[in-house]
């Protein structure tokens, strides 16, 4: 096996690697996502090729090592993968629980993949079903028509090549649990691939339109995406189940928060949304459960 290709980088203060790049990963099983003895794997398909990353922390800075075709391409972009582009300074919280957790947490960084396709296709199986259903259905979906990911580490997947996406089969979607608006939305995304790659130079107005002008992606949808692939602070995630009622919950105790309500809370993060909403599910202020969960359902049954 080759050497692989190695870079660090110094963080300029704290900094906490596992929660920087922890929202990268998609469930405990994701094939394209691990952590081992604190040494965090990643498998990408870089515009090089399919390359594997290993990140781990130590003595004050980040070391990495990159394997397979598009390793050069990873290492260059470690530092933005890691949040050196992010300014946590422009952040200012204003509420008390999120003062907390911005002070319990000040290493938390924005972390940038630069890769638009790759945290797409994951949120578009996310629309409209549990977690655990996106999840099964990523995982599902790389390992059986993803590729084996360059380097030392053989459980990693790298996710398939535009083309790759586009031959899949109707009954291997429908085996994964993904029901045709979503397979038909991949579909159309991976055929302007390039187009789509694009955004992760484009600003967030800019970004956010390219990713819509396609059929079945939304706002919740582009958010979601370019919050990873571009390190937003200001995508916030509207239409979503949840985050409304936790960040009502969290910043005044009502339980029956809107899009609406939440926007308005958020008013004062204007340009820093994003960033607001992760302190404050960091600050672990949860809405208590009184219904039973979401059910699961499993369209590969039918």
């Amino acid at each position: 096996m080759p050497a692989p290709l190695r870079r660090a980088w110094v963080p300029p203060g704290p900094y906490d690697l596992h929660r920087t790049l922890g929202v990268l990963g998609r469930g405990p099983g994701d094939p394209a996502f691990r952590v081992v003895d604190g040494a965090v794997w990643r498998a990408s398909r870089t515009p090089l090729g399919p390359a594997t990353l290993c990140v781990r922390a130590r003595a004050g800075e980040v070391e990495a090592e990159a394997w397979g075709p598009g390793a050069e391409w990873l290492l260059d972009g470690l530092p933005a993968l890691l949040g050196e582009g992010d300014d946590p300074a422009a952040f200012t919280p204003r509420h008390r629980l999120v003062h907390e957790a911005h002070r319990r947490h000040p290493g938390v960084r924005l972390a940038r993949t630069g890769l638009v396709l790759e945290s797409l296709i994951p949120s578009i199986l996310e629309q409209k079903v549990t977690a655990d259903e996106a999840y099964r259905a990523w995982r599902l979906l790389l390992q059986r028509h993803g590729e084996p990911a360059p380097g030392p580490f053989d459980r990693l997947r790298v996710m398939p090549d535009p083309r790759g996406w586009a031959l899949i089969p109707s009954w291997e979607w429908h085996r994964a649990g993904v029901d045709h608006k979503r397979s038909a939305t991949i579909l159309r995304a991976v055929r302007v691939a390039r187009r789509l790659e694009e955004a992760a130079a484009m600003d967030l107005p800019a970004a956010l339109h390219r990713l819509q002008l396609v059929q079945g992606i939304g706002p919740w949808t582009a958010a979601e995406a370019l919050q990873r692939s571009n390190g937003a602070p200001d995508a916030i995630t509207v239409g979503d189940l949840h985050l409304p009622r936790i960040v009502g919950y969290a910043l005044t105790g009502r339980r029956d928060g809107t899009d609406e309500q939440m926007l308005d809370l958020l008013a004062p993060y204007e340009g820093q949304r994003h960033r607001a909403t992760r302190f404050i599910l960091l600050s672990g202020r949860t809405l208590p459960r009184r219904a039973p969960r979401f059910p699961v359902g499993d369209i590969a049954r039918l």
